[in-house]
């Protein structure tokens, strides 16, 4: 543990030197001139002669400066990311993210501290186009579409609805905080109250991730937020450039707030279709890599960078591009490559979104060492408690109407922390650099750093107690078994034709038509003969293997079941259970029962349904005790109808247990009035419920269990 935080301090002196080889205004200083100069060029300019000898030694480091300070800044970060997971108990207590930001603002203060100037920052090229893609697409090739799409509803409620909601409400009543202060806050006009309000709305996944993914959360609960921060990006991005657009213009008017409205619809509905073209397109070109399994990998990636790329140049979104482009070509691509490009698919977009995040993470504190801060508590504090009051609100409000329209109610601590988990992140930092000049950017820039250290250090710190403290329910670790995805598809397609019987369109009737439509053309199109799954269990089993293959099993401890912690059966228990089952399964197929179907649900009354009781263990109380059921036949050897009627009445009602002992019984009792029975069936009758019968069976009976009593004291 210290070595690796010796290796941190070792790399961050190594970036304090190169930076020190550069100018404080960021030029790089001029190289060394060698001793020699001479008029080499007809207009008498001085020119470098060679050198008079060779060098054995020499140093050239703004040849490779941008390469070399780079790769020092991952080695830092990765060394950050190691030293925080043996670090003892601190991960159980203190997120990643927080430890990062303290890493990043320890090695900002010793840059400014060495420089005296601020160190650098992330710019917002470097985060929008390098960066965030790779979080993005890591998000959403990994995307569990079964939860998204059965919470797709909920989701698009709280990232566009619950958005609006949050920009607005934030934006007016910063409006009118500035109204009230006018002494300090009067130059702050309604639009760019807006504009600020549009990006400290952005719920950042790079912080929401990193602090559900420690928790373990409920799938529910984990893919609402998840799903609502990633498409939360997407609406917040949109909406600051249409406020910054409006800041451009000389007035707004209504036809430039309707333009706006369509102006938001297109850019998602762009990204969207960019990302699913491109997503096909990927597909189909992995269908041809058999013979070039190597590059296979490589098309994954190209295609989805070149569909952000592609969406930012149109000015759409690139992050719905992004993620549908992945969730697009996900099981396509899965079922063309071998099983190795997939597990290099997997652990690259893993590691390289890791890299994104840990980077993103340091410079975010190395960033907030500045010196162009401008605080004001009137407007500080009140965007920090506009954005949890906004966001509780909003939350309360849109769940109470989606509620009646789902059939698993989000429940209010789901609601608590669903309102609570609104980290902000790296995307807010980078906006705000984006805003053009205005005396009071530097007031925004200050203000939004303020909500990211709460939001990731207090709201993140606290959130895994109020969970345990909650009891909110959290994630099986177990993967499911094949027999539960079957019985879950079952299940699908049960619920899908009673909608089609019903003539109601659901959400099963479309994933049904979907899957029909995908299994007949999509399929045959994009996957190579040779991959195609005969069955549909087999594409099930083969899913489930590549679920394992990720390595998700060996996060969680292993399941032990309690009922495994009593004592081990007896050999003769164990035989007195084979032995009771063996007669039951027995007697269960020697019973005859009449077929029936739709049209005749009436069995028939004449065949004698008469079978063979049930075994069952005996307790020793009901070892003693025993049930006596007599059938009295007739000359023909049947029964009458109110004989049958009252032994099925008493069949039902009491168990017969066959045992040497009451063998014993039965024989002393019915030697008696055999001959009476076999002659005279309406004395038996007689016989039967006479007080003298009665007697002489519990006499019998009594006897009998003081001979078996006394038979077990002698043993």
């Amino acid at each position: 543990m210290a070595a690796l935080w010796t290796l941190s301090l070792l790399l961050s002196a190594s970036l304090l030197g190169c930076l020190a080889v550069t100018s404080p205004d960021g030029s790089p200083l001029p190289h060394n001139l060698p001793p020699s100069l001479g008029t080499n060029s007809s207009d008498g300019s001085l020119s470098v002669d060679l050198p008079m000898a060779l060098r054995v030694f020499s140093m050239d480091y703004h040849h490779v400066q941008a390469p070399f300070e780079i790769v020092l800044w991952i080695m830092l970060a990765s060394l950050a990311k190691l030293g925080f997971h043996w670090s003892g108990r601190v991960p159980a207590v203190v997120p990643e993210s927080c430890v990062l930001i303290m890493v990043g603002l320890l090695v900002g203060g010793v840059i400014y501290g060495v420089r005296h100037s601020a160190p650098p920052t992330l710019s917002a090229d470097a985060f929008f186009l390098f960066l965030l893609p790779p979080i993005v697409l890591d998000a959403g090739y990994f995307l569990p579409g079964r939860l998204f799409f059965e919470n797709l509803g909920t989701i698009l409620w709280y990232a566009v609805l619950g958005t609006l909601w949050n920009v607005l409400g934030i934006g007016l009543s910063l409006y009118g905080v500035c109204l009230l202060a006018q002494s300090s806050l009067g130059d702050v006009s309604l639009l760019h109250c807006l504009l600020f309000g549009s990006l400290i709305a952005a719920v950042d996944p790079v912080a929401v991730l990193s602090v559900f993914q420690e928790m373990q959360v409920n799938e529910q609960l984990h893919i609402l937020v998840f799903g609502e921060s990633l498409l939360n990006d997407a609406v917040t991005v949109v909406l600051y450039k249409l406020f910054e657009s409006f800041l451009r213009l000389p007035s707004v008017s209504g036809l430039d707030v309707l333009l706006g409205g369509c102006r938001v619809v297109v850019v998602g509905i762009g990204g969207l279709c960019v990302g699913l073209f491109f997503g096909l397109l990927a597909a189909l070109t992995s269908r041809f890599t058999s013979r070039a399994q190597v590059i296979a990998p490589l098309f994954v990636f190209l295609y989805s960078y070149l569909s952000y790329l592609t969406s930012e140049m149109l000015h759409l979104s690139g992050i719905m591009a992004i993620v549908t482009c992945a969730a697009t070509m996900k099981q396509y691509v899965e079922a063309n490559v071998s099983e190795r490009s997939n597990t290099s698919i997997q652990y690259f977009l893993k590691m390289w979104s890791s890299v994104s995040e840990t980077l993103i993470f340091i410079f975010l504190g190395v960033s907030t060492i500045q010196d162009i801060h401008m605080w004001s508590w009137p407007f500080v504090c009140s965007t920090l408690l506009l954005c949890l009051i906004w966001r509780a609100t909003g939350v309360l409000l849109l769940t109470a109407f989606v509620n009646k329209l789902r059939r698993n109610a989000v429940t209010f601590r789901d609601q608590f922390i669903i309102a609570y988990g609104g980290l902000r992140g790296a995307i807010c930092f980078s906006l705000v650099f984006l805003i053009d000049d205005f005396p009071k950017k530097r007031l925004f820039i200050t203000t939004t750093i303020v909500v990211i250290l709460f939001t990731v250090f207090v709201q993140g710190m606290t959130i895994k107690p109020l969970v345990e403290l909650l009891y909110v329910k959290r994630k099986k670790r177990a993967l499911p078994t094949l027999s539960e995805e079957i019985h879950s598809r079952l299940i699908d397609h049960l619920v899908a034709g009673i909608e089609d019987v019903v003539g109601y369109w659901g959400q099963h009737y479309w994933k049904d038509k979907f899957e029909q439509f995908n299994k007949k053309y999509l399929r045959r199109f994009l996957i190579r003969n040779d991959r195609q799954a005969s069955s549909s269990i087999l594409r099930v089993y083969q899913e489930l293997e590549r679920r394992e293959q990720r390595g998700v099993e060996e996060e969680a401890p292993p399941i032990v079941d309690p009922r495994s912690q009593g004592r081990p059966l007896l050999p003769e228990e164990m035989e007195s259970i084979r032995r009771i089952l063996s007669r039951n399964l027995q007697n269960f197929n020697n019973k005859q029962t009449p077929a029936y179907s739709r049209h005749t649900l009436h069995q028939d009354t004449s065949v004698d349904r008469t079978r063979k009781p049930l075994y069952r263990h005996q307790s020793l109380g009901e070892r003693y005790s025993y049930n006596t059921i007599t059938h009295f036949q007739g000359e023909d050897g049947g029964l009458s109808e109110p004989q049958r009627v009252r032994t099925g009445l008493s069949r039902s009602h009491t168990v017969c247990s066959i045992s040497p002992r009451s063998t014993l019984l039965d024989s002393s009792v019915s030697a008696g009035p055999a001959q009476t029975r076999s002659t005279d069936p309406k004395a038996a009758r007689e016989d039967l419920v006479s007080p003298r019968h009665q007697e002489t069976v519990e006499r019998a009976a009594r006897k009998h269990l003081s001979f078996v009593l006394e038979n077990e004291k002698q043993q």
